[in-house]
């Protein structure tokens, strides 16, 4: 585990090329056919699968990735807690964590942070932070928009001992937690 201390006086560190994220576009088939065609029955269903494949495939790419975790001065790991979770933090990059420092208004603070792998904020980190009390998952890239990705404490995702059951979901519903 690598620790640094990162200055950031509202400048963002250099961005690595980034892929083009814009869809190819689609030539309309208004014009060749006036009716418009109601997408077969089958579309809805299988945009399920592709995004399941597709989240899938990113919390497989976190897991396997070093990531930066931001901490505190005693230590720990920053936290942000919402809706009766607590959600540990993680960067892919110093790029990410200066939008989140900018976007809170911190950008000219000092963030510290470790470089672990991904797989261990998920199987130890979230268990630490748990004790607590509280569920707990991943925001990673928070802030990010589409570049974010949410980990939520589910069985699948973190370890079964501290995911949050189906039930306990309802009864956080019922009582009017979100």
């Amino acid at each position: 585990m690598a620790a640094r201390t990162v200055l950031y006086a509202g400048h963002e560190p250099a961005l690595a090329a980034e892929e083009a994220s814009a869809p190819p576009g689609a030539a309309s088939s208004a014009a060749a056919n006036p009716t418009p065609e109601a997408p077969p029955p089958s579309a809805g269903a299988t945009r399920l699968p592709d995004h399941r494949r597709e989240f899938h495939a990113r919390l497989g790419e976190f897991r396997r990735r070093r990531v930066l975790v931001p901490h505190g001065e005693s230590g720990d790991a920053l936290t942000v807690e919402t809706h009766g979770a607590r959600w540990l933090l993680a960067f892919t990059d110093e790029a990410a964590l200066a939008r989140y420092a900018r976007a809170r208004g911190e950008a000219d603070r000092t963030w510290r942070y470790r470089t672990v792998w991904g797989a261990a904020v998920l199987d130890a980190g979230v268990p630490a932070v748990a004790e607590a009390g509280l569920p707990c998952g991943v925001l990673v890239d928070a802030g990010d928009g589409e570049r974010g990705l949410v980990l939520p404490p589910v069985a699948g995702i973190v370890p079964e001992a501290v995911a949050v059951t189906g039930r306990e979901r309802d009864e956080a519903t019922e009582s009017g937690t979100p």
